[in-house]
């Protein structure tokens, strides 16, 4: 893991883990609150976004540090030369599964958000953010 990737999961931040959410008109809880003047966020809004990236940092924190200690296992076990091919493949599941868990906890995060605002804050929050109508980035075409 790089410097930047531990720092981002010691500090619960998304690292791009939401940007499926994101890119697609779902909101994120801080970037809401950087913004909550902009969208006019009532006082219930502003709390319940509080509450809200409050839970999953918190949670993001704790599953981030259970990936950071999993990856620092296998670190250790190829700097031992003590790794076989059945104890790479339980760590690696065991990473994988703590990633799947931090990304579920940032695009959940996503989802509860955009329950919170009017039609109006979301699109309001894409344009600040710089996603125009008709340009979220889709390469794939619908059939």
């Amino acid at each position: 893991m790089s410097d930047e990737e531990i720092a981002a999961f010691k500090h619960g931040k998304g690292f791009g883990l939401a940007k499926d959410a994101e890119l697609n008109g779902y909101p994120g809880p801080k970037h809401v609150l950087d913004l909550a003047k902009e969208l006019s966020l009532t006082d219930e809004q502003l709390e319940k976004t509080q509450q809200l990236f409050l839970a999953m940092r918190k949670e993001a924190i704790d599953k981030g540090e259970q990936l950071i200690q999993a990856e620092v296992v296998l670190d250790r076990a190829f700097s031992a030369r003590d790794v076989t091919s059945e104890s790479l493949r339980d760590q690696t599941e065991i990473i994988a599964g703590l990633k799947a868990e931090l990304r579920f906890i940032h695009l959940n995060a996503h989802l509860a958000q955009t329950a919170l605002l009017s039609a109006e804050q979301i699109a309001l929050y894409n344009k600040l953010r710089g996603y125009l109508a008709g340009s979220l980035h889709h390469n794939h075409k619908h059939h």
